[in-house]
């Protein structure tokens, strides 16, 4: 054989490649994803999703703030930016949350690709592999795969029908030396529940004390129905250097234009930029300056006023199906805003078992199982209610019970078949 020969025959043989990092063979996709996927048939009354209702997007005021912001300054829209973000904007949202009570300036806000990117940025600039996250349980799915993703060991801190137990999230924290809590304390998802303002000030005053980082993510705060806003946690004394301010547009004025922020302290804010930077250098130059445009041609409280109202309706339609719907003993929540309701089906219902009987009918919810870091609630689900009208809500809320009571009477049939 020659030499070329040789060569040739080496190079037939083809090496196994390098496997994918561990945190990526470790951590799954989105189930809720993996839900619409499948739902996708435009028959299907889906509670699955965390969709905000298209049709109530303001889309000639978009549609506006982009044309003047391409007839006004075209070159600019479509160059690169800083990554900080345009000051325009990140006045604006200064503005805004200091209205809320919360004094910032434009030099506190980093602006992100979606506030899902600011979970990701915080994660690469506060943690090292092992080490410890505290969460809600449940939690908001994504942010376990942010913190997985990360390499951290993620612990939730129990509570009850009002959010985090702040005793017990001192024993974790002197336990477990964790790095950051993590909490949507305002219509969380998936619960809906909101936490109360006293829990606010002690959880401020633990991690004054013990030395901890607040990542205190707030999507859905503005979409209120009824009863009094409660103040951000990052607005208490005790946690005024160590709180993460996340925010988003997505859920008041439009996902697609993926659009979010964080307020954080110099360093660490610093830090997360450093890391957006090896990211995707800035968010969309020509999203920024339309959403910097839209908010200062509109007004943007009065259409999330018009959207709150819509889903205050669309959230009582579901609340008035379900005790049709689910079987008797089940619990559920009742959210003063946001887009999420949390039900409990009395055991043993397995709700993750339930749903494929359920699709077939027509109807989809998302199992609770997920989003609990630990040990699962198996007989819990999370339904959205904004997405549908409530005509369509009672209709999907009809369907599903009939589905509950045919998966029931199917387990029951083969459970008689069964041999003893």
């Amino acid at each position: 054989m020659t030499v070329t020969e040789n060569a040739t025959a080496a190079t037939a043989v083809t090496a196994p490649l390098p496997p994918l990092a561990a945190r990526a063979r470790s951590t799954g996709g989105s189930p809720v994803r993996d839900i619409l996927a499948v739902t996708a048939r435009p028959e299907v009354i889906n509670f699955a999703g965390g969709l905000p209702a298209p049709e109530l997007f303001d889309t000639d005021g978009i549609a506006a703030a982009y044309r003047a912001v391409f007839d006004g300054t075209p070159a600019r829209a479509l160059q690169y930016s800083t990554t900080e973000g345009d000051p325009t904007l990140r006045a604006a949202l200064a503005a805004r949350t200091s209205a809320r009570g919360l004094a910032t300036d434009a030099d506190d806000i980093l602006v992100t690709t979606g506030s899902q990117q600011a979970l990701s940025l915080l994660a690469t600039a506060l943690l090292e592999p092992g080490d410890t996250v505290l969460v809600e349980r449940p939690c908001y799915l994504a942010a376990l795969q942010a913190f997985g993703l990360a390499g951290a060991r993620v612990v939730a801190v129990p509570g009850d029908e009002d959010g985090i137990d702040p005793g017990a999230l001192e024993e974790l924290v002197v336990r477990e030396h964790p790095k950051l809590l993590y909490t949507v304390p305002t219509f969380s998802n998936p619960t809906g529940r909101t936490l109360p303002a006293a829990r606010r000030a002690a959880v401020a005053e633990v991690a004054g004390r013990c030395g901890l980082w607040i990542v205190e993510d707030d999507p859905y705060g503005e979409l209120r129905f009824e009863g009094e806003r409660v103040p951000w946690i990052a607005s208490y004394e005790g946690a005024r250097d160590r709180t993460v301010l996340l925010g988003s547009f997505s859920k008041v004025m439009a996902p697609g234009l993926r659009l979010g922020w964080l307020r954080a302290p110099a360093e660490l804010r610093r830090a997360c930029t450093v890391a957006k930077q090896a990211a995707d250098l800035h968010t969309p130059t020509v999203n920024q300056l339309a959403a910097a445009r839209y908010l200062a041609d509109n007004d943007l409280d009065a259409h999330i006023a018009r959207v709150a109202g819509a889903y205050r309706a669309r959230r009582d339609a579901m609340l008035a199906g379900l005790p049709a719907a689910l079987p008797a003993g089940s619990t559920w929540t009742r959210p003063e805003g946001g887009m999420f309701l949390w039900a409990r089906l009395p055991e043993p219902y397995d709700t993750t078992a339930l749903l494929p009987e359920v699709v077939r009918h027509d109807v989809a919810y998302v199992p609770g199982a997920p989003f609990h870091a630990g040990a699962p609630d198996r007989a819990t689900l999370r339904l959205c209610f904004v997405t549908q009208t409530p005509d369509e809500i009672a209709e999907g809320l009809r369907r599903l019970g009939e589905g509950l009571r045919t998966a029931a009477h199917r387990t029951a049939r083969d459970l008689r078949r069964s041999p003893a």
